[in-house]
């Protein structure tokens, strides 16, 4: 495979990024990686968690013949712009403007560009390709059918269990309830009305939290009508897997979903009890086999298919 830099102009900001290209010489099918949530990398990596989740579904895309583009977030890598000022909807904006780049490369089908994006990044997948009939296939990874403020509540009541043995002592002796705890800081972050604000001595992305908690993206899966892969993990405590049952009867076009036994949000496999500690160790293996044969089989065929035409009831 090539890798090839890559710059594209979004919102003011000069995005940087990588475009991978199998051996031969095209036009090939692409897809675009929309990147999960946090300060990440064009390859997924964080400074103290490197995932590497975009890297490998580029290298496994290019040996299927598939070219990719992946990207620095704003105020991340080469990307200018500052992280924690950014929206979540800069990041919507910032991901159409990389579909708008990757179309544009003369190596490429643009009658067959897809989108797969992972935990945040397929949120921002799903919007696109619902303001988008051009766009082929769609890949879910660890993706919500409901609204941000509903996805974190679920998260705090899933992570409660979990936590260190001493941690939910303190927070009996306490009578905290995690839930409420987050949810009390979440109207607290409604409340602002600046892009950073510090909530419990700790500088957070308000302007971001504010756009995610609002965010619901039923209406955007209901009007996809390219194919959907909607994959999540049942160790997943960041997303309710549940939710892929959701999104079957949302979305009006194909779709097909898969909930894979003991896959952690990160997309590693995780045996035994769910853990966020589990994380790290699991950052030092690649990503699990299961998904990366599923989604590149499945893009491999979907994107075989001859384009289809776009007809205004699509729009």
């Amino acid at each position: 495979m090539r890798d090839i830099d890559l710059a594209f102009a979004s919102g003011g900001e000069r995005l940087a990024g990588t475009l991978t290209l199998p051996d031969g010489d095209g036009p090939f099918p692409a897809v675009l990686l929309v990147p999960g949530s946090g300060p990440v990398d064009r390859d997924s990596d964080h400074r103290r968690l490197p995932l590497g989740v975009t890297r490998q579904l580029a290298a496994a895309f290019a040996a299927a013949g598939i070219a990719s583009l992946r990207y620095d977030k704003r105020g991340v890598g080469a990307s200018t712009g500052r992280f924690l000022a950014a929206g979540f909807r800069d990041n919507m904006d910032d991901a159409g403007a990389a579909l708008a780049a990757l179309r544009e490369r003369p190596e490429l089908d643009p009658g067959h560009v897809a989108l797969a994006g992972h935990s945040e990044g397929a949120l921002i997948a799903a919007n696109l390709a619902a303001h988008d009939p051009a766009v082929a296939a769609v890949v879910l990874l660890a993706g919500t059918a409901g609204s941000g403020a509903e996805t974190l509540r679920w998260q705090a009541a899933r992570l409660a269990p979990t936590l260190p043995a001493f941690v939910r002592a303190v927070l009996r002796l306490t009578r905290t309830d995690l839930v409420a705890k987050v949810t009390k800081n979440h109207e607290r972050i409604r409340r602002t009305t600046t892009d950073v604000a510090r909530i419990g001595g700790v500088r957070v992305n308000a302007r971001w939290t504010r756009e995610f908690l609002d965010y619901d993206p039923a209406a955007d899966l209901a009007r996809i009508h390219a194919p959907v892969l909607a994959v999540t993990g049942d160790k997943d405590l960041q997303v309710n897997p549940e939710d892929l049952a959701r999104m079957a009867e949302l979305v009006p076009g194909p779709i097909e979903t898969h909930v894979i036994p003991d896959l952690s949000h990160i997309l590693r496999r995780q045996p035994g009890p769910p853990s966020l500690r589990a994380y790290r160790r699991e950052a030092r293996e690649p990503i699990d086999a299961r998904v990366e044969e599923l989604v590149t089989g499945w893009l491999a065929r979907t994107l075989s298919a001859p384009a289809n035409p776009v007809h205004p009831t699509n729009l």
